[in-house]
């Protein structure tokens, strides 16, 4: 399976932070049902590893690791099922290692250094993060131009008011959010009210 092919398919890469593993396909179910069946679940807690594996082993839904640091947490990542590996900084280490396990490293880049140095580990999309902080919509065309090759990933402030500016770029290969999965209705077990904002985050994706 191409990775970045279906994450650019899905256009939009739900940011899912659990702090229960049992949470985890009750919520893969739920983005499943509102037509997303991608997500990165962040290395930020301890139900991470459980959480991918949960959701991986359905297989109908995408899963990948995010806020990975080390390349020891590549390894536990791949390990538990995660196909793609996202960080919030360009590492070598991190990039090898996916590289060595097979897996799709989207790591964070918000400067023409960064990006630089990103190629030159031969890596051709990044994640833009914090993009609401680092110059949004406007900094991704800019840095567009002379990287004509280099896809983006943007991630940090985004939400349905502002979707559109990301997704109409043509260097932007999917938008990550976390608006479709908010912690407070995961924990409170709400997953149809996850389906139908998922829902929603496809339908304005799409142009609806």
């Amino acid at each position: 399976m191409d990775v970045l092919q279906a994450l650019t398919d899905a256009r939009l890469v739900p940011v899912v932070v659990l702090d229960d593993a049992a949470d985890a396909d009750p919520l893969a179910a739920a983005l499943v049902a509102g037509g997303l069946p991608v997500a990165e679940v962040t290395f930020r807690t301890s139900a991470a590893e459980d959480a991918i594996r949960a959701m991986s082993a359905r297989g109908d839904i995408l899963v990948g690791a995010g806020t990975v640091l080390t390349a020891e947490q590549v390894d536990r990542a791949v390990d538990a099922g995660a196909s793609y590996v996202v960080s919030p900084g360009l590492s070598r280490a991190v990039a090898e290692r996916c590289r060595e396990r097979g897996v799709l490293p989207l790591p964070g880049a918000v400067t023409a250094t960064e990006i630089q140095a990103a190629l030159e580990l031969g890596l051709d999309t990044v994640k833009f993060f914090p993009a609401g902080t680092s110059g949004g919509a406007p900094a991704i065309k800019a840095l567009a131009a002379p990287f004509g090759g280099v896809r983006f990933v943007p991630t940090g402030g985004i939400g349905p008011k502002n979707l559109r500016e990301y997704l109409d770029i043509p260097a932007v290969a999917a938008v990550g959010g976390s608006w479709m999965v908010p912690k407070n209705l995961v924990a409170a077990g709400d997953f149809a009210e996850v389906t139908r904002l998922t829902t929603d985050a496809v339908a304005l994706a799409a142009g609806a």
